[in-house]
């Protein structure tokens, strides 16, 4: 799982354009939901390895990044297939709400 800084926004945009499925975790540290979906986020990196890049950011720190796609509430969990967003979850989920929306698009990358 990556976490993005500052430094490295260019690089989300870009790593967004490519044709497989990434997960983004629009949160913050101070947020109690933001820290209880960090462990189910490092679970779902070790369940789909190669077939999902999971990136972490931080919207304090990147508010830029947050306006783009649109959050309102942490956290926010947007999935992009294809370099197109596909599904939007807000809020705390179960971890069985996340598997599936990645099993909807991350077998498209076996």
């Amino acid at each position: 799982m990556a976490i993005v800084n500052a430094e490295q926004a260019t690089m989300l945009r870009t790593l967004l354009q490519r044709s497989g499925t990434v997960l983004v975790d629009y949160g913050a540290p101070w947020c109690p939901p933001c820290r209880t979906l960090l462990p189910v986020l490092e679970e779902l990196n070790e369940e789909y390895g190669d077939r999902v890049t999971i990136v972490k950011v931080n919207c304090d720190e990147l508010p830029e990044l947050a306006a783009e796609a649109g959050v309102m509430s942490m956290p926010t969990v947007m999935v992009y297939s294809g370099g197109q967003p596909v599904e939007k979850l807000v809020g705390l989920r179960p971890k069985s709400a996340y598997q599936g929306v990645l099993n909807k698009y991350a077998a498209v990358a076996l």
